[in-house]
């Protein structure tokens, strides 16, 4: 396998830190204090670089939990850095742990300091995509077309679950090692995609379900008949040990929050399938939250 960086998306994936900070509704230890707490209303949550399904839903939580009186900061890394962070206790909660596969690896090591609530949407895939009209459906036929392919296939971070499934199963299993496996980031990843497509060009990408390019691009999964990338999985919530002593019913609202993906695929289209910018995230969440006041509301009922 030959796999290298695409040097000129460096500055696409560079972690963003994002702190948008709430106004508390109340003072110290007034029985007025959110959720009852008193040791404290700060809360972060680590966000993992370039995977919308997670930073979806920490921007509706920060919205949430600051109209409940939190100062909630959304801090960016990859996701290793994320789960060691909510190991060590740097994060509070992160909204974006796959099981049983993607993040396997990190259950293994951190386990013992990580609390997992449960999940919030079931409906995860990881997959290899290409555009719709690719001479093939099944990556086992991907090495027999590699050269039309440009002999590449473009991933995301270097760190990433999926990018150790495609490395360690995918590739070995299906014979690909002769083909490149370029790995950057998920916006660089976005961007050869589209440029691709626009040039009517064949070209295959690592992807997961759910995602908003589903919807803003004509593409298809390739099969996996040798079950490499997993089964469906379940996208969890995770907090550091001790979260739910320091905020016991903002810890209730997490464990019941649940978002089926017509919900999510609405959120991130809203805030990722035109080019916006970060700081513009704050205010197309708001506006997807009035228009969803209902389910809104039902988050901490």
């Amino acid at each position: 396998m030959k796999k290298r960086t695409l040097l000129g998306a460096l500055a696409m994936g560079v972690a963003a830190s994002v702190a948008l900070v709430g106004c508390a509704s109340g003072t110290g230890g007034d029985a007025g204090d959110a959720g009852g707490d008193t040791q404290s209303k700060d809360i972060t949550v680590g966000v993992f670089n370039g995977w919308p399904e997670g930073e979806a839903a920490s921007y509706l939580w920060q919205q949430v939990l600051q109209k409940q009186g939190y100062n909630v900061d959304l801090e960016y890394a990859d996701a290793g850095p994320v789960f060691a962070g909510l190991a060590k206790g740097d994060y509070d909660v992160a909204f974006d742990g796959w099981l049983p596969t993607t993040h396997a690896s990190y259950f293994d090591k951190y386990g013992d300091d990580l609390v997992d609530l449960g999940s919030w949407n079931d409906d995860a895939k990881l997959t290899l995509a290409v555009n719709a009209d690719a001479p093939i459906d099944s990556i086992e036929d991907l090495a027999a077309h590699a050269d039309e392919f440009d002999n590449r296939i473009v991933g995301i971070e270097p760190g990433a679950g999926l990018t150790e499934a495609v490395e360690k199963k995918t590739i070995p299993q299906y014979g690909l090692d002769d083909m490149d496996f370029i790995t950057s980031s998920t916006p660089a990843m976005l961007a050869e995609l589209k440029k691709a497509l626009d040039a009517d060009e064949n070209i295959v990408v690592t992807l997961w379900r759910p995602h908003w390019a589903y919807d803003a691009f004509d593409i298809k999964d390739l099969k996996d008949p040798k079950g490499t990338l997993g089964d469906a999985e379940s996208i969890h919530t995770i907090t550091r040990t001790g979260f739910s002593d320091d905020f016991s019913e903002v810890n209730t609202w997490f464990k019941a929050f649940r978002m089926d993906s017509d919900l999510l695929f609405s959120l991130e289209n809203a805030m990722f399938r035109e080019e916006h910018k970060q700081s513009e995230y704050e205010g197309i969440v708001a506006q997807w939250m009035a228009d969803n006041q209902d389910y809104v509301d039902s988050l901490t009922s």
